[in-house]
């Protein structure tokens, strides 16, 4: 790919240092210790899951926008050496291989290759080089991280505790007011992921649901009962609780009409 399209790369740019030196960043190696009974390997080269997984952060994308940028974009063909007629892959090979990567014991480590790889030659110019060069990546990660578990717990807990999903449509208002979509809805929400506000925004108005959400249940009810309604419910107040922070919570109080006072630090 990098001989059909690879001259027409911006010097500089991260499309030009992924094709230049992927296979310096990700060499299979890196990742053995993530099949280490063989079996699972995916047929998918790390180098290229890798190479996506950087430009997905990057630019935001979920799995699936990610997936067909690999299949239709000369670009991420080029930076990730993949054919120019190759089909692309499944989105759910990006969410495998995350899965194996946050249960090593070194989950960042393609973006800490990457810092290296930047640092020792200076390959990337401009904007992207500071994305990759300070923490901005690591940010971005984070953040998308915080937004997945915030919108999977409480959609587990709509669909584990009995009368949920009413409560969740005449509670959980937030995430719609602030993107026009519902806990329905499949793909990330629709926000500009480049700005570090719309995404705190975005963070605030999912704090603010799931408050709100475990406000409406009968918490003692579903604890007493136990099983799987109260796991799901135990993992909404952790993860809500986690991101209920000092400087977040009037933000989240705002969007829900309610005083901070209201928000709890922790689960």
């Amino acid at each position: 790919m990098e001989s059909v399209a690879g001259h027409l790369l911006v010097a500089g740019g991260v499309f030009a240092f992924l094709a230049e030196h992927r296979h310096r960043l990700f060499p299979a190696e890196m990742f053995a210790d993530l099949f280490p009974s063989g079996r699972g390997r995916p047929s998918i080269p790390p180098e290229v899951i890798a190479s996506v997984i950087v430009l997905q952060t990057l630019h935001g994308y979920s799995d699936r926008e990610a997936a067909d940028a690999v299949t239709f974009d000369l670009r991420w063909k080029a930076a990730c050496g993949y054919a120019v007629d190759a089909a692309g892959f499944h989105p759910t090979t990006l969410t495998y291989w995350r899965r194996r990567l946050a249960a090593s014991d070194r989950p960042q480590r393609i973006f800490e290759a990457v810092r290296d790889v930047v640092t020792a030659t200076g390959a990337v110019a401009g904007k992207h080089r500071r994305a990759l060069d300070s923490t901005a990546l690591d940010d971005a990660v984070a953040r998308q991280d915080t937004i997945t578990q915030l919108i999977a717990s409480i959609r587990r807990v709509g669909r584990a505790v009995a009368g949920a999903k009413d409560l969740m449509a005449a509670h959980c208002m937030r995430l719609a007011a602030l993107t026009g979509q519902d806990y329905s809805a499949t793909g990330k929400p629709r926000i500009a992921w480049d700005d570090q506000a719309a995404g705190d925004e975005l963070v605030c108005a999912l704090v603010g649901d799931a408050l709100a959400l475990l406000a409406a249940l009968d918490i003692e009810r579903i604890t007493e009962a136990g099983g799987k309604p109260a796991e799901a419910v135990a993992l909404l107040a952790l993860v809500a609780g986690q991101e209920s922070s000092p400087t977040r919570a009037p933000m989240a109080a705002t969007a829900g009409g309610g005083s901070p006072a209201a928000l709890p630090r922790t689960g």
